[in-house]
């Protein structure tokens, strides 16, 4: 009966990645969250895993963090920050590829300093909000921002959930970090730009911008400064290791604390939707870890990890995009003690394990976030048009990451 249990768990999370890669199960009128938690009820249901444990698969950090940010961006939204923010890059971008850059840009470094699912939450709306103004193809523009977010993210310990686990298990100095994987971020933003432009052609042949005669947009001016005050001091708050998680939602509940703005108003600008498919994949992925599949894959690939620090790397990228990237780092860090050089061990893992997330549109949660906010506006990510600039950037970045660290 556990075998029967086992197998039927993997046909099921098969079934449930593939409907979230495309978007839709065949003959039913499903979308990505309806899929997970289809998923999570099917897996329940066959006795994969009990209640408690899929209530603890949860990561309950990761939905505080993006309930927390949504709350902050309602709020910025309410009081016309995106609306200023278009104005000045319709003014300043002088044509598509100078726009793609300061998008590219912007992700990248905000995602160095802060967690790259944040960024991606907070300028996935600025972006959409932007290239429909522009009456650009928003498509090359999104997927650059998450990609540039994920290469970004790589440069240090507070980029992205993995680094956090490897910062805290390797004791490796902030600066230490930086100094190491900054050139690798910079020159995969590079990459990103350069492949970007290079698949959507049509997209970038054109040298100029048509924008309309007149941006108009509503400013609330005392929540703008009130969100401003609070954003400025909850960074500060992650800079000084204050938990990521903790900070924002400290943050949300200071905006939450006003007067002059029903709650209302900021709740509906919240996506729902987007917190309960988080939690319901978390079940799903789960469910490969009870009935052993985990360990099995981890005890199929660990010799090769071993062979050095290339193969540890590639293994590294293959567990990442299996399993996803922090459940990889989990399992692989325990190969760590096995090298001469474990500083360099770490490092590796760190960077193949973030660089990997850009592969498929289901490598990282950054991608995810980009690809459902983007269809809250009627504008669909495909798997296959992520792949396009996915596959050729991970190749090159993974390359320039494996001879730079």
């Amino acid at each position: 009966m556990d075998t029967i249990i086992s197998v039927l768990t993997l046909l099921i999370v098969a079934a449930t990645i593939f409907g979230v890669a495309v978007g839709r199960w065949p003959l039913l009128r499903a979308d990505r969250t309806t899929i997970t938690l289809i998923g999570a009820a099917l897996l329940l249901g066959i006795g994969a895993m009990s209640l408690e444990e899929a209530y603890a698969a949860i990561d309950f950090d990761t939905i505080l963090l993006l309930f927390s940010m949504m709350v902050i961006n309602g709020s910025l939204f309410l009081s016309g920050f995106f609306g200023v923010i278009t104005q000045r890059v319709v003014q300043f971008a002088r044509g598509p590829r100078s726009l793609l850059a300061l998008v590219i840009g912007a992700s990248g470094v905000l995602s160095a300093l802060f967690l790259n699912d944040t960024i991606v939450l907070m300028m996935t709306p600025i972006v959409l909000d932007v290239t429909r103004a522009l009456r650009r193809n928003p498509l090359p523009y999104l997927i650059g921002l998450a990609v540039a977010a994920n290469i970004g993210s790589t440069a240090t310990i507070t980029g992205n959930p993995q680094n956090i686990i490897i910062g805290s298990a390797s004791k490796i100095p902030y600066l230490d970090f930086v100094a190491a994987l900054t050139p690798t971020a910079l020159i995969g933003l590079v990459i990103c730009w350069v492949i970007v432009m290079l698949i959507y052609r049509d997209e970038f042949r054109s040298g100029a911008l048509v924008a309309p005669n007149v941006l108009r947009t509503r400013v609330y001016r005392p929540l703008l400064r009130k969100a401003g005050v609070v954003i400025v001091l909850m960074l500060i708050a992650f800079l000084v290791g204050v938990p990521v998680p903790l900070a924002a939602f400290v943050a949300a509940g200071a905006l939450l604390a006003t007067r002059r703005l029903r709650p209302e108003r900021v709740y509906k600008t919240i996506d729902w939707g987007l917190l309960t498919f988080f939690a319901g994949l978390f079940v799903v992925t789960h469910a490969l870890e009870t009935q052993g599949w985990t360990a099995e894959l981890f005890t199929a690939l660990a010799p090769l990890a071993q062979a050095g620090m290339v193969p540890f790397g590639l293994v590294s990228v293959i567990l990442s995009n299996l399993i996803s990237n922090v459940p990889a780092v989990l399992l692989l860090q325990g190969l760590i003690p096995a090298f001469a050089d474990q500083q360099r061990a770490w490092l590796t893992l760190a960077a193949t394990a973030t660089l990997a997330g850009n592969l498929t549109l289901l490598g990282s949660v950054a991608n995810l976030i980009m690809a459902e906010l983007a269809a809250r506006w009627g504008v669909r990510v495909t798997f296959g048009a992520y792949l396009k600039v996915g596959l050729p950037v991970t190749i090159l970045t993974v390359a320039v990451s494996l001879v730079l660290v």
